[in-house]
């Protein structure tokens, strides 16, 4: 089919030591090392889809399951779950493994919105629609679908508790927890 792409043939994987230099003091890796790297698969699964550059639009949310140790190698699995006009939703599984005991964890998931842009004109271009072959492929996008409506319903409710908390009408509510209104702000 023209101007349509399979999922698999975007599908990206990125492998990395995770060293010293990557570690707080604690002797774990920052998560911003990892939302660093997870933003670089998600380019990179974006661009091969999209064939050409691309830009993060947002990341909708970001699961840290499990810390992530010095020495240990993380795997980034991304994977085109939805395309709009110029979007594309790339879900991101990080994976670590213990080099010397094969032990493998899931560690993160994401979903980053990546849009396609001309390089040119600097405006969004037009992604190659997504061929679903499988179960797994179908629910992705739809879960995507359903994800992009509920962040546009968080987007209303949030421009409504705005202007709710301009008119000062919630103050009763925030009586019943564990923060103090100072008077300057009434």
């Amino acid at each position: 089919m023209e101007n349509y792409k399979t999922v698999s043939e975007s599908q990206t994987t990125m492998t990395e030591l995770m060293i010293p230099s990557y570690s707080n003091f604690g002797g774990k890796i920052h998560g911003g090392i990892i939302l660093s790297l997870m933003d670089k698969a998600a380019y990179a699964c974006a661009a091969k889809h999209a064939g050409t550059y691309c830009v993060t639009a947002s990341i909708d949310t970001v699961d840290f399951r499990a810390s992530v140790e010095v020495g240990e190698i993380i795997s980034l699995l991304a994977s085109i779950n939805y395309v709009g006009n110029s979007s594309m939703v790339v879900g991101i599984k990080v994976l670590a493994e213990k080099i010397k005991t094969r032990e493998i964890k899931h560690t993160n998931s994401s979903y980053f919105t990546m849009v396609a842009m001309d390089e040119q004109q600097h405006s969004p271009v037009q992604v190659p629609g997504l061929i679903l072959e499988d179960e797994v492929q179908i629910q992705r996008f739809v879960a995507a679908m359903r994800r992009k409506d509920l962040n546009q319903h968080y987007k209303e409710e949030s421009r409504q508790l705005k202007s709710i908390c301009q008119n000062g009408e919630i103050l009763d509510a925030l009586k019943k927890e564990r923060c103090l209104i100072h008077p300057k702000t009434t």
